[in-house]
């Protein structure tokens, strides 16, 4: 695994870390790979029922480098969108997965990086944190699934109004536009991204401690639903709850519900 993504497991939880801290964890292309490989490896074990996704450095992501692709890359179209069919790789294997994954996103989040916090199930951020699209601030589209995500996430006339301004969300507003499900606040930047973190991995040993795959294929038929009809959806369900109650966990938790209820009631 490259050093531009820390990668971890421990206790069923995989943590991925973006680091190039310099550049603000801005992708280029050894990130691009390295995000790939980690996303695959930590949705294709068995032993991983939980992904914390957080950052090194004084920022979340800042989407694409640009410095890159103006010098190293030579802005290149065709290099561009290659890179970008990388990164896709890994936000499939991240929203397609039955595993719950969880951002702790402290400091500013734009342009493509809003499509990696989007790809989570759980976002934190810090109560300095920033969030926004930005892209046609230096001429380009969105990416990396932000024109996909971010309607389904804030609805369509917010979407619309956060890619046709130049505008950077607060925490708050993130949060009331349900872009975000929590904020912490610390004393100062240093600290604060300390707690989002801490928050985050709490998040992710909630799941563990609790039916992990059930909270996983919970995760999986919210995000699958769009590609079914109503009728479709209806039956995924009672497919799906069907098959969970056939699982040990599940029955040993029946049991145990049913038992305590019993022991209420008499």
């Amino acid at each position: 695994m490259s050093d531009a993504i820390l990668f971890a497991v421990e206790e069923g939880m995989a943590r991925l870390t973006l680091n190039r801290p310099a550049r603000l964890n801005a992708f280029n292309a050894d990130l691009a790979h390295a995000w790939k490989d980690a996303t695959a490896e930590a949705t294709s074990r068995a032993d991983v029922k939980a992904i914390l996704i957080d950052a090194s450095g004084p920022a979340f992501c800042a989407g694409g480098d640009v410095i890159d692709m103006a010098t190293t890359m030579g802005a290149s179209g065709a290099e561009i969108t290659a890179l970008a069919e990388v990164i896709n790789t890994g936000i499939r294997s991240l929203t397609e997965s039955t595993v719950p994954v969880v951002a702790a996103a402290h400091g500013t989040t734009a342009g493509g990086g809003l499509g990696i916090l989007l790809s989570s199930d759980y976002a934190v951020v810090g109560s300095r944190s920033k969030l926004g699209s930005l892209y046609a601030n230096i001429g380009l589209t969105p990416d990396l699934s932000v024109s996909a995500q971010l309607a389904r996430a804030v609805g369509q006339r917010r979407a619309l109004q956060l890619v046709l301004q130049d505008r950077l969300l607060s925490a708050s507003e993130a949060l009331d536009w349900g872009l975000v499900a929590e904020v912490i606040e610390g004393e100062d930047s240093v600290a604060e991204a300390a707690l989002v973190r801490a928050r985050g991995e709490e998040i992710a040993r909630f799941w563990l401690a609790g039916a992990a795959d059930a909270y996983g294929h919970a995760k999986r038929l919210v995000r699958s639903q769009p590609e079914r009809s109503f009728a479709e959806q209806l039956s995924e369900e009672a497919r799906s709850i069907g098959a969970a109650l056939e699982t040990p966990d599940a029955q040993a938790r029946v049991a145990a519900f049913a038992a305590s209820a019993a022991k209420r009631a008499g």
